[in-house]
C-alpha cells in the first residue's frame, strides 16, 4: 500500500491524540516510569496544537488510515522537528523515513538553516533512524538532575561525552 503524507485536518484530531497517547506509553515503558505524561497522556497533544512556534502538521495515510503524524516548529531560522510518532505496528515499513523527509523538505521550503529532532535518549531506533536520515551533528546536549523522590527512576550508563560518563 502507498503512504500518503498530507496537512494535519481538524477530522485528525481524535486519532492524532490517540497516537500521542501511544507515544508517552512507549516512553513510560522505555523509561520504566508509568508518571510520564501525568493522568492524561493525551495533553501533550493538546499543548502542541496551540504551541505558537508550530509551523505544520502533517499525517502519514496507508490505506486511507492514519498512522503517523508529525510537525515543525520554527523560531527564525531554527526549525525543530518535533513530534514523530508513527503506531507500533506502522513501525519499520518506512513511514517514520517518508514523514521525517517530507517535514525536512518544508523546513527547506521556510529557509529554515538549522533543523533540529530531538528524541529521548533511551529511543535508540529512532536515533538510528534520524541519524540515518542526516541528523548527525550535535548542537546541543540537554543534562538533568533528577531531584524527584515521589519515583525511583533507573537510570542506564553508557553514554560518554567528552570523557564524561553519563546516563541515559
Amino acid at each position: 500500500m502507498k503512504v500518503v503524507i498530507r496537512n494535519y485536518q481538524k477530522s485528525d484530531y481524535e486519532v492524532c491524540r490517540s497516537l500521542w497517547v501511544e507515544l508517552t506509553h512507549h516512553h513510560r515503558d522505555i523509561y520504566e516510569d508509568p508518571s510520564i505524561g501525568g493522568d492524561d497522556p493525551g495533553y501533550g497533544f493538546d499543548e502542541y496544537l496551540e504551541n505558537p512556534r508550530r509551523q505544520g502538521t502533517w499525517v502519514a495515510e496507508l490505506g486511507g488510515q492514519v498512522v503517523a503524524f508529525g510537525g515543525l516548529l520554527c523560531h527564525s531560522e531554527e526549525g525543530e522537528v518535533e513530534p514523530v510518532v508513527v503506531s507500533q505496528p506502522y513501525r519499520d515499513k518506512g513511514i517514520g523515513t517518508r514523514l521525517v523527509e517530507h517535514v525536512v523538505g518544508e523546513a527547506k521550503k521556510k529557509k529554515v538553516r538549522f533543523l533540529y529532532i530531538r528524541p529521548v535518549a533511551r529511543n535508540e531506533r529512532a536515533i538510528s533512524l534520524y541519524v540515518r536520515l542526516g541528523f548527525n551533528t550535535v548542537g546541543a546536549v540537554d543534562l538533568l538532575q533528577d531531584l524527584s523522590s515521589s519515583y525511583d527512576r533507573k537510570w542506564k550508563p553508557g553514554i560518554r561525552i567528552f570523557d564524561n560518563e553519563l546516563s541515559y
